[in-house]
């Protein structure tokens, strides 16, 4: 497991991120993923805010069509199929907590946070709970990491592998957000 460094960032990345989410972006530590335009579409966040708040969400999916879709994902109701699976499988049960273990050491490779020790995000290792953290994480580390990351982007009303970014750029200038 040598994931991290991430991709660097540049102020524009950041202004990208920003209007991505409609919001300045915080603590970004790197680009965890990028769609093939090369926008961000997965950041780094620091495991500690600047304020001092503990954040266990290493991995943070910031572009609005991936968001998008899997927010429809959500909406139905997959999650409780896929915590079903968990509960059947012993190999995807095993390969979730590979993953929970992975996003833990990538993690820890930007620091140690007490509060948030054992902790991962989506859910991990027992439960799933947020695809949008375990699209993400699937994204940043890779096809095969995160299982269920994985079947939620297989599903998804979206591909890493096809650009649909909107000008971020001139949304950022306006000061607008970004809706698709």
């Amino acid at each position: 497991m040598t994931r991290p460094p991430f991709d660097p960032f540049s102020p524009a990345d950041i202004d990208l991120v920003s209007a991505q989410l409609g919001r300045p972006a915080r603590n970004v530590v790197g680009i965890a993923a990028r769609c093939v335009c090369g926008a961000p579409t997965v950041v780094a966040t620091a495991p500690r805010l600047a304020d001092g708040t503990p954040f266990p969400t290493l991995y943070y999916l910031c572009h609005p069509a991936a968001t998008a879709a899997i927010s429809s994902l959500e909406a139905t109701q997959v999650m409780n199929e896929y915590n079903d699976l968990l509960a059947e499988d012993d190999d995807m049960r095993a390969a979730y907590q590979a993953a929970h273990e992975s996003f833990l050491f990538d993690r820890e490779q930007l620091g140690t946070v007490p509060e948030i020790a054992g902790i991962s995000s989506g859910g991990m290792p027992s439960r799933v709970k947020c695809l949008h953290a375990l699209a993400a994480h699937s994204l940043a580390a890779g096809p095969g990491v995160n299982p269920i990351g994985d079947l939620a982007l297989a599903r998804a009303a979206w591909s890493p592998t096809v650009c649909v970014c909107l000008d971020y750029a001139a949304v950022a200038a306006t000061g607008g957000t970004v809706t698709e």
